[in-house]
């Protein structure tokens, strides 16, 4: 905790996996100053030596009202070139592992750029966020310009930008600007649930992760290839596999026995009784008026023409030849 002795803008809590960073400025309602620009460098060079999960969060139910405009009225044009905001704000998006922004009450200005730059957002009901810059006569030039649409979408980006929209807690999450909404009690709980679940992930997994999901679109496939190729390498990979066949095997030798100790278990199955009543007596004599019993090789016997069994061709009475052979026989038989 050395490292971070003697700020004034931050304060810091530090844990084995992940630290959290809360802005804590009442007087200016949190606003982004140098002074807490050149203290969120220092932990950035620390997280970069040290690579853990960061939370960033705002004191007194303010996560941050945006840049400090007496310093803003202050800046000329080699201050807007330095990229004084844009500088730590794109140095804390590349950090090593994902930033989660804790995000309570008003994140405006400077204060919604830094949420942006966060991996992940989670916010309370009476979250507000806007970029309302160029009604000061400026623009939001420290990330909302690109981050922004790829965040909502042009549109709404644009109105936002141009128009001066603000969005509420619930705007916020229907264009998943924050994946979920808690009660200000609840807000970091929540935040750390979130890293929880992210660090159940192997560290490299998740860093190469990161780092390939913001490469340019030129450089993919090949980054997402050498980076699962370093990953294919990695002890981790190994022990993560092994024990997962290890459990997968596990269970179904669980089920196995399981199944066996139900078809031992369970007593014999009865037997239905035959449909059919069991004759018991001799045989009676088949009657005389019995029909004879068709042998197989009777009852399968198929229709042949009269011609194939022999017999005379059967013709329609109707035919010519018939009426005169007909005639011809009765002239025969009665001496005409």
């Amino acid at each position: 905790m050395s490292t971070f002795a003697g700020f004034e803008r931050l304060r810091i809590d530090e844990r084995d996996d992940r630290l959290t960073a809360t802005l804590s400025h009442p007087a200016t309602r949190n606003a982004i100053d140098q002074q807490m620009v050149s203290e969120l460098h220092a932990v950035c060079a620390y997280l970069e030596a040290q690579p853990k999960v960061l939370i960033l969060t705002g004191d007194g139910g303010v996560f941050a009202s945006g840049a400090d405009i007496a310093q803003l009225r202050e800046r000329r044009r080699d201050d807007a070139l330095a990229g004084i905001n844009s500088t730590i704000f794109d140095r804390i998006a590349r950090l090593p592992l994902p930033v989660i922004a804790a995000l309570d009450g008003y994140a405006l200005g400077g204060g919604a750029e830094l949420a942006f730059a966060a991996d992940l957002r989670i916010g309370t009901p009476s979250l507000v966020m806007g970029n309302p810059e160029t009604g000061l006569g400026i623009m939001a030039a420290a990330g909302a310009t690109w981050r922004l649409k790829e965040l909502v979408g042009e549109p709404l980006a644009k109105e936002i930008l141009l128009a001066g929209r603000k969005l509420t807690a619930d705007e916020c999450l229907a264009v998943r600007l924050v994946s979920s909404l808690h009660e200000p009690d609840d807000l970091m709980a929540a935040a750390h649930d979130l890293a929880d679940r992210i660090l159940r992930s192997d560290p490299l997994a998740l860093r190469l992760t990161k780092a390939v999901f913001h490469a340019p679109a030129a450089a993919h496939p090949l980054v997402d290839t050498l980076a699962q190729a370093t990953l294919f390498e990695s002890d981790a990979k190994f022990e993560r596999m092994d024990a997962f066949l290890a459990k997968r095997e596990a269970r179904r030798a669980e089920k196995q026995r399981a199944a066996d100790a139900d078809t031992h278990s369970s007593p014999p199955a009865a037997t239905s009784p035959s449909r059919t009543p069991t004759r018991t007596g001799p045989t009676p004599p088949a009657s005389a008026s019995s029909p004879p019993s068709r042998s197989p090789s009777t009852a399968a016997r198929t229709w042949t023409p009269p011609t194939a069994r022999g017999g005379s061709r059967r013709r329609h009475p109707s035919a010519p030849w018939r009426t005169a052979s007909s005639w011809w026989r009765r002239c025969r038989r009665t001496g005409i």
